[in-house]
């Protein structure tokens, strides 16, 4: 197990470039498996979720070649469909929440998959209804492997057909279309999750020959086509990096640029962040957040207290109000941060807690942070990382902390982010990644 060692207090100047989008990247290397051709993908970011969804393609058979740091190449020409009995197989589906979205483009071309629950943040219910629901619908069936417990998801054809999905599940909605874009026939799914990443995987499958409509809005038509082929797609700066940027600079630098920071898919992102005071300056696709001594909350038109909430696409993404408390702490004025999407993504203040922050947790989805206006320095902690999100969260703390911090299982944080102790430190921060 590997742990970070954090020397606070050192401020960070420079520039930094965000990764590519780690959610993005698992859907569309995964539609990789609905065609027999090459597909190039570049941007692909090195963070542990995404090589094992990568080592994962490469057992089922997948030809992967990596030609560049961050470009792979991906042909599905002899996928080995026996190895998804395997335990081997579904071992690794259990450790990797990524694995799910594999379902959708086996059961299209090949009418066959198997899933067991999948590993991912441990930060409460997160159902595959969605997924399950939509499969069915366009002619799936389930067989329940009580020996193994595990799914064996069939059909001999899929046949498209309108749907009103449950929730706007991102997963569940990449999983419905891989699913119907070999479908006979139109499948109409509305209430679809058009977060960016969705948007992008829908692009990538019209290039290769599908033909999906109202991309961007929650009504997608699909026509289903006999087979795909080939292309080559580019993956966006992954938001939630960008953000995770933009709460360090804010709390702990001295004039930090974000490069190339794909603004336009940014959405309200940029926004939430004025809302805490934080002052940002466009330039081109890159974002400069210059240092600032105060920044200040804050309040709605009629006086009352901010309230921060997630929503989906084009709300707030729930993964960075993790980022929103820290630099809330150090805020002037007070906010209300409401996480509606997952029951237990807030128990990780309590650490923030034990740091000197003003936090008061009302109940599992709401926390109120009453700002120190940099009047009080946060002070340094031994701390584990219990998910990706609220990991990069303390090391933001640990970073604005007075004295030496350190982080366990950072292996948490490296699923969602690259060489960030590297990148960090090419920016003046002080951090060193040792076994715990």
């Amino acid at each position: 197990m590997g742990q970070f060692v954090i020397q606070g207090g050192y401020p960070l100047k420079g520039t930094i470039t965000p990764q590519g989008a780690k959610n993005e990247a698992l859907q569309v290397i995964s539609a990789t498996l609905l065609t027999s051709e090459k597909v190039t993908i570049h941007n692909i970011p090195n963070i542990n979720d995404v090589n094992s969804l990568i080592h994962l393609m490469k057992k089922i058979g997948v030809k992967i070649e990596q030609t560049d740091g961050h470009t792979y190449t991906f042909q599905a020409d002899e996928v080995n469909l026996e190895y998804l009995e395997s335990y081997e197989f579904i071992k690794a589906c259990a450790a990797l929440r990524g694995s799910v979205l594999m379902i959708g483009p086996l059961l299209a071309r090949f009418h066959k998959a198997v899933i067991t629950k999948p590993g991912g943040d441990k930060i409460g219910r997160r159902r595959l209804d969605t997924h399950f629901l939509g499969f069915e619908k366009l002619g799936a069936r389930f067989l329940r492997n009580e020996t193994k417990g595990t799914f064996t998801i069939g059909c001999s054809k899929l046949k498209g057909c309108y749907m009103l999905l449950d929730e706007a599940s991102v997963t569940g909605t990449a999983n419905i279309i891989m699913a119907a874009v070999m479908a006979e026939g139109t499948t109409t799914i509305y209430n679809a999750a058009c977060e960016p990443y969705i948007q992008q995987l829908c692009n990538m499958l019209n290039a290769m020959g599908a033909n999906i409509t109202g991309i961007a809005s929650n009504l997608l038509i699909i026509n289903g086509v006999k087979q795909l082929h080939g292309t080559e797609h580019t993956i966006l700066p992954d938001m939630i990096e960008v953000g995770s940027f933009i709460g360090m600079a804010a709390i702990v630098g001295e004039g930090v640029t974000i490069k190339n920071a794909g603004l336009e898919h940014l959405g309200i992102i940029p926004d939430t962040f004025a809302r805490l005071g934080i002052k940002m300056k466009i330039e081109g696709d890159d974002i400069f957040i210059p240092y600032q001594p105060h920044y200040q909350v804050e309040n709605f038109i009629d006086g009352t207290i901010m309230t921060l909430a997630d929503a989906p696409w084009p709300g707030l993404t729930p993964d960075l109000l993790s980022v929103l408390i820290v630099v809330a702490t150090q805020a002037k004025g007070s906010v209300l941060i409401h996480q509606k999407m997952f029951e237990s993504r807030l128990f990780f203040v309590d650490k923030l807690i034990d740091m000197g922050a003003q936090i008061i947790l009302c109940d599992p989805h709401r926390a109120v942070v009453v700002g120190h206006d940099r009047q009080v320095q946060l002070r340094a902690g031994r701390m584990s990382s219990p998910d990706i999100r609220a990991g990069i969260a303390l090391l933001i703390a640990a970073l604005s902390a007075k004295g030496e911090s350190s982080i366990n299982n950072i292996e948490q944080i490296d699923r969602g982010y690259e060489d960030i102790e590297g990148r960090l430190r090419n920016i003046g921060a002080h951090i060193r990644r040792t076994n715990d």
